[in-house]
Formats: C-alpha cells, sequence, structure tokens
C-alpha cells in the first residue's frame, strides 16, 4: 500500500467527535425556563408571541481549480415562542433555505446535490417546557449542548450537524436539534440532566459530488461508489439516553456524563473488494459515550477542558482484504485550552487536543495518538468592526486550516462579514484533500 494512504491527519478522526469552527458553544447550563435570563430578556419573552430572527444572504465562491461560484444562499431562521397557560411555554422555530448557485453553475454539480441542497425547510427549536416539582421538562425537537470548548466538538455529543459545509459554520449553523424529552433539577451547587431520544437526528454529510463530502481513500486503479447514508431505524434498540451532572465547588465548574447513542458521526464501511470498484456505505455505530468538563476562571484567563471516552465507534482501515473496511476502537479524546482577555476588546484563545486509540489496529489511517492544536485570535476596534482569524493544525504532520474574517455593524441589527478559508497539506489530509477548495465569502445578515 502507497505511503500516501497515510497522510489523513489526526483530525481525519478528531473531527468525528470534535472539531467545529468559528464560534464559541453555548453555555450548557441554560435553564430550560430563562431563570438565568437578565431582567430585560424575562420581560420581552414574557410579553407574548412574536416573530424573531434573522435573514441572510451568503455568498461564496471558490478559488481552486476550476474556480466556481460555490453558494448564494438566502437563508432565513424564524421562531416563535409564547405560553399556554400559567407554567407552560412553547417554541416554535423553523428555517428555510434557497440557494441560486445550482442556477449559475448549471452542470457543475450532480443532480443528486442540486436536489438536497438548493431548496430546505427544516423544522429546528420545537418545544415544550413544564414544571412538576423541583424538576423542569423540555419535550420537543430541542438542542442539547453539553461542551463548551472554543471553536471545537468534544463533549458536545449529542447535538446532530449539518456537514455540507465541512466544519466552516458557525455552531448555532451547524447544530441540528433532536427530538428529545428532557428533565433537570437544580439544586443549591447541583445540576442533573436526563436525557431521552426516542428517534435519534444524525450529521447530515452531504451527497457525493458536493464540495465537502467525505469521500474515503481509493488506491490506484480503483474508483470508488457511495450509496446512501444508512440512518438508525425507528425501534428501541436506536433509542439514545444519557445522565449529566454537574456542580460548582469553590470556582470549579466539573460535569460528568454518561450517554448511550447511534453515532452522530458517519463510518464508512466498505464492501468485499470483487473487482476496480470500491463501494462505500455510511453507517452509524451504536456507541458507549463517558466523559466531562471543568472550567475555572482565574481573573482575566479562563481554563477549560473536556474527555470523552468512547467505546463501539469504528474506524477506516487501509488493508484491502478486509471484509468491511474498518475497525472496532475505543478512543479517549481530550482537550485543555486556555482563554485570555487582552484589554478591553481582544481575546486570544489557545487550545491543545488529543485522540488516543486503546489496541491500535496498525492499518488504521491514524497514529496511536493523533494532536492538534488550535489559535483563536479576536479583536474589536472602531466601535462597530470585528476581525478574527482562527488556525487549526495537526501536530503529527502538516496540515491546517487558516479563517481569517472580518465583521462590520454598519446599522442597528445589520452586519457584514467578509471572510476566506484556506486549506493547505497533504493530498489525502484532513484539510489538505480540501486544497482545491479554498474560497472566499462574503455574509450580510438582519436580525430582528
Amino acid at each position: 500500500m502507497s505511503n500516501k494512504y497515510r497522510s489523513f491527519p489526526c483530525l481525519t478522526l478528531i473531527a468525528a467527535a470534535c472539531i467545529s469552527l468559528g464560534a464559541q458553544a453555548a453555555d450548557d447550563r441554560e435553564s430550560l425556563f430563562g431563570d438565568d435570563l437578565p431582567a430585560a430578556e424575562k420581560k420581552e419573552e414574557s410579553s407574548g408571541a412574536g416573530i424573531k430572527g434573522f435573514v441572510q444572504f451568503e455568498l461564496a465562491r471558490n478559488t481552486g481549480d476550476p474556480d466556481h461560484w460555490s453558494k448564494m444562499r438566502t437563508r432565513a431562521d424564524l421562531s416563535s415562542q409564547g405560553k399556554l397557560g400559567e407554567g407552560i411555554k412553547w417554541k416554535l422555530g423553523a428555517r428555510i433555505d434557497y440557494d441560486a448557485v445550482f442556477s449559475v453553475e448549471r452542470n457543475f454539480y450532480p443532480g443528486a446535490v442540486e436536489r438536497d441542497q438548493r431548496f430546505n425547510v427544516d423544522l429546528r427549536e420545537t418545544h415544550l417546557d413544564f414544571s412538576a416539582g423541583s424538576l423542569d421538562f423540555r419535550v420537543g425537537r430541542q438542542h442539547v449542548i453539553w461542551g463548551e470548548m472554543v471553536g471545537l466538538f468534544f463533549a458536545d455529543v449529542v447535538s446532530a450537524r449539518d456537514l455540507r459545509e465541512f466544519i466552516l459554520p458557525d455552531f448555532d449553523q451547524m447544530r441540528t436539534p433532536q427530538w428529545a424529552a428532557r428533565a433537570e433539577y437544580y439544586g443549591d451547587d447541583v445540576h442533573a440532566e436526563l436525557l431521552w431520544i426516542p428517534v435519534a437526528t444524525v450529521d447530515n454529510i452531504g451527497k457525493p459530488g458536493s464540495d465537502f463530502y467525505p469521500y474515503q481513500p481509493v488506491p490506484p486503479g480503483f474508483t470508488a461508489r457511495y450509496r446512501n447514508q444508512d440512518r438508525p431505524t425507528r425501534n428501541l434498540d436506536n433509542m439514545n439516553y444519557g445522565l449529566r451532572v454537574s456542580t460548582l465547588q469553590n470556582g470549579w465548574d466539573i460535569s460528568g456524563f454518561y450517554y448511550r447513542s447511534s453515532d452522530i458521526n458517519a463510518t464508512f464501511y466498505r464492501t468485499p473488494i470483487t473487482g476496480p470498484t470500491i463501494t462505500y456505505e455510511p453507517r452509524h455505530d451504536r456507541i458507549h459515550q463517558l466523559g466531562g468538563t471543568l472550567t475555572k476562571d482565574f481573573g482575566d484567563v479562563v481554563l477549560k477542558a473536556e474527555t470523552v471516552y468512547t467505546r463501539g465507534r469504528s474506524f477506516t482501515v487501509l488493508d484491502l482484504t478486509d471484509a468491511d473496511g474498518v475497525a472496532r476502537q475505543n478512543t479517549l479524546d481530550w482537550a485543555a485550552g486556555l482563554d485570555f482577555t487582552l484589554g478591553t476588546d481582544t481575546r486570544l484563545n489557545l487550545q491543545f487536543f488529543q485522540r488516543h486509540y486503546f489496541n491500535h489496529n496498525p492499518d488504521l489511517i491514524a497514529d496511536k495518538s493523533e494532536n492538534g492544536y488550535s489559535i483563536l485570535v479576536n479583536s474589536k476596534f472602531l466601535s462597530n468592526w470585528e476581525a478574527q482569524a482562527l488556525f487549526i493544525a495537526s501536530a503529527n504532520r502538516s496540515d491546517w486550516l487558516f479563517r481569517p474574517r472580518v465583521t462590520w455593524n454598519f446599522e442597528r441589527n445589520w452586519r457584514w462579514l467578509i471572510g476566506a478559508d484556506v486549506f493547505k497539506g497533504p493530498e489525502l489530509g484532513m484539510f489538505g484533500r480540501y486544497d482545491q477548495r479554498d474560497r472566499v465569502y462574503s455574509e450580510i445578515r438582519y436580525s430582528f
């Protein structure tokens, strides 16, 4: 086997549990009833139903070979909330997308990609909140955020993600709500959370031929064929459930959780090779996850760390004689980061992360321990401008992504963003494989 098929970086396999860029995770201790909101927000919430959200136009041009327009999308994200009598609250959310790029770049993308991405209507957070004694309940389609690392997914194992633009969108745009029932208990220093997901939602990886479809390594002389994503069937065996407990002790915010689920990440299983065509099918393993988080504020520096042990997930192997092309591996992911406040308007975040494979299979693409790091700098200037740069890379090999951008809040409720996404690395690296997917982009948003 050629050595180039071993050039995937650590992030190829770390990304299954950890990577997303460009936004900070929301506070995972959010009260279901908004008890932690400022008084002004509570007053606004109690004033009755109204439509809130944003309308956004997104334009992107791929600068690789061949260069082309890759996105001309208009997105409307709308929600409304109110009360159903005393003690019951409701929320209804929807997102509507229309991408005109398929009318401009005719015949550039396969028909399956156009059908998947031209027009979408998605139900977003749609749920009821109510109380029973000392318990708060949320039932319906909802976000469940268990991690809070900047720019990365580790302990945030519950929410599915829209990966049709790889890991480039902001967290709030990537996350896909789950149909779930959640109960929460708040004590003096303890918060306990019980979660049940009867019908699991998994990552949306798109269709073959899209810009960021997760293609698998194909040896010389072979071609690849991809079957449709095999999503978990709706039965008792595929239900997800979990428990999370957190406490605040002497300024240390510590949590631990257990989660049993159909993996939101897709594993590409391979059929036995009998000719020049290799057939892959994305499936979702049943996995166990045990993890925890901690946060500590040291004045101008905040320490954050997360760890997750995963049992039952499979990974691609390079042995062409292997029956299904994957090997089951137990892994330990961990990340530690420091967030620095530099003056009043500048922030620096440094993070290091690792995935360790127990009983490492020598035919895996990854090394036994895969390491990576990220650097985020954010600064505000001229009262209504903001600049940000994010660099994330493998420490095992040269493979990285660089994301500079600038935002102008030119009017009340209006913002204009201009940025770039630059990929570099080996041909089959996590970022290097998208070397021809470098892009410049712009977004203009009106919020209401």
